[in-house]
């Protein structure tokens, strides 16, 4: 589903993202609305799927989290079912920030942020390493994240 979005939806929306806890009347405002039609609208988006939550941000750098691996992975059977397994099952790793299915020569790009190389270490090999179907993995260490944000309508 594609979604149209007109000018004052778009402005709603980049507002939340820059801060989620905006109260209404100053979300209104700059909008050039009042609260009912602004709250209407932001109801109809999350309705919609369009809004799916509001979080806090967390910085991982403050919380010692300041190793970052990409990973690609081989599975050795890429059938539906051996598909849905591994994706099960790499969701329960906490330290795996991002997986993707790729297209390409390989199945997977993970991104893993832990403390340092020997953390990660541990969690290639005791649960990474462990999951099922794997056939191949390769590790790549970020040195200096260069862009890193979230998703704007920017």
């Amino acid at each position: 589903m594609n979604v149209e979005l007109d000018p004052t939806n778009r402005k709603i929306l980049s507002e939340l993202v820059a801060n989620a806890r905006i109260p209404i009347s100053e979300l209104a405002r700059k909008v050039g609305l009042s609260k009912t039609p602004v709250a209407l609208r932001i109801r109809q988006m999350e309705e919609m799927g369009l809004i799916t939550g509001y979080r806090a941000n967390l910085s991982p750098l403050q919380l010692g989290l300041t190793h970052v691996a990409y990973m690609q992975i081989r599975l050795e059977d890429t059938r539906q079912k051996a598909l849905e397994r591994f994706n099960t099952e790499i969701r329960k790793i906490p330290e795996v920030e991002e997986c993707y299915m790729i297209a390409g020569g390989f199945d997977y790009l993970v991104k893993v942020r832990s403390r340092n190389m020997s953390e990660f270490r541990k969690i290639m090999a005791e649960q990474i390493s462990a999951l099922p179907h794997i056939s191949s993995t390769a590790s790549f260490v970020a040195m200096e994240a260069v862009v890193e944000q979230d998703f704007s309508l920017s």
